[in-house]
């Protein structure tokens, strides 16, 4: 079989995915998770936090949500309907530590759940991290030569 009767027969058997709604679902929540954390700033300013602390603690609540939920098995079933709704705000981030961290929870605290725990979000931290140290020297070597 040559690699276009191959790739014609794949494209004949996998099933269609309805885009349109996908679209709509991954707005939806997505907008729907954002919504709810500009809802939990307004509570955190209207009971006395400044606006970068209500901020701060937005990004904390929404974590340990997204955390809690995944570990009772009830994000993955939300984000069946929410695609990429869940994944991109920071439910996602925490989703992506708490997860692999479940799955090896048998094999103990530190081989298991601590050495995979970072699995997939441990890249994005280290290069967040390695990105905002070299950005910062670049910002501060071109600050010293406008003096």
């Amino acid at each position: 079989m040559d690699k276009n009767t191959y790739k014609k027969l794949v494209h004949e058997a996998v099933p269609k995915s309805p885009k349109i709604k996908n679209l709509l679902m991954a707005y939806l929540f997505g907008g729907g998770i954002c919504a709810f954390g500009q809802v939990l700033k307004n509570a955190y300013i209207y009971l006395g936090s400044d606006g970068d602390t209500a901020s701060t603690l937005v990004a904390v609540t929404l974590v340990v949500i997204a955390a809690v939920l995944t570990t009772f098995g009830v994000f993955d079933k939300i984000a069946r309907y929410a695609g990429a709704g869940t994944i991109v705000p920071i439910t996602g981030f925490a989703n992506s530590v708490v997860s692999p961290a479940m799955e090896f929870s048998t094999e103990g605290r530190i081989l298991g759940t601590a050495a995979n725990m970072f699995k997939i979000a441990g890249p994005v931290i280290v290069y967040g991290t390695a990105a905002s140290v070299l950005y910062g020297l670049i910002y501060w070597i071109t600050t010293l030569f406008k003096q």
